[in-house]
């Protein structure tokens, strides 16, 4: 080999390992599949998540505050539970509760079920949970992952804006 044909290939295999570098770089706001960080799938935390202690087998409500820090808009499209084969996400408007396919959980922001308010409904109890026991559910969303909650059973009257559980 000349001189000139071993500075031609050692340009070229410089530049090719640089490209191989920047290629392997990471972009703090860029995720693996190319998207930037801010169209990450949504991480939601649960807070003061209770069940009031049902009146019979038919039916009962739960309440909690789903939180969403991330800069991704989500919603919550479903919840199962082994309590029942018939959970429902319930919206309340002009005191008329109404099931809903979905509710909004906002980028930033948080879906408050509550009393009196938007909430999730068993139907068809399997069996009739008592004050201090705990029933599972599973909170499916339209971006993010599962999230299983453990309901505390509650007195009937307990309403979380009376306790520092909130």
């Amino acid at each position: 080999m000349n001189a000139r044909t071993t500075r031609t290939l050692a340009a070229a295999l410089s530049l090719t390992a640089a490209l191989a570098i920047s290629g392997c770089s990471s972009d703090s706001d860029t995720k693996a599949d190319g998207a930037k960080s801010d169209d990450a799938k949504p991480t939601m935390t649960v807070s003061g998540a209770y069940m009031p202690e049902p009146v019979n087998d038919k039916m009962a409500g739960a309440f909690m505050v789903i939180k969403n820090d991330s800069k991704t808009a989500d919603k919550l499209t479903g919840v199962t539970s082994p309590l029942s084969d018939d959970l429902q996400v319930h919206e309340t408007k002009d005191q008329k509760m109404q099931q809903v396919a979905s509710m909004d959980v906002p980028a930033n922001g948080e879906l408050n079920l509550e009393r009196g308010g938007n909430h999730v409904m068993f139907m068809g109890l399997k069996n009739k949970p008592k004050v201090g026991d705990k029933v599972t559910v599973e909170l499916r969303f339209e971006k993010a992952d599962p999230v299983t909650v453990e309901l505390d059973v509650k007195e009937r009257t307990y309403n979380a804006q009376n306790s520092n559980a909130h």
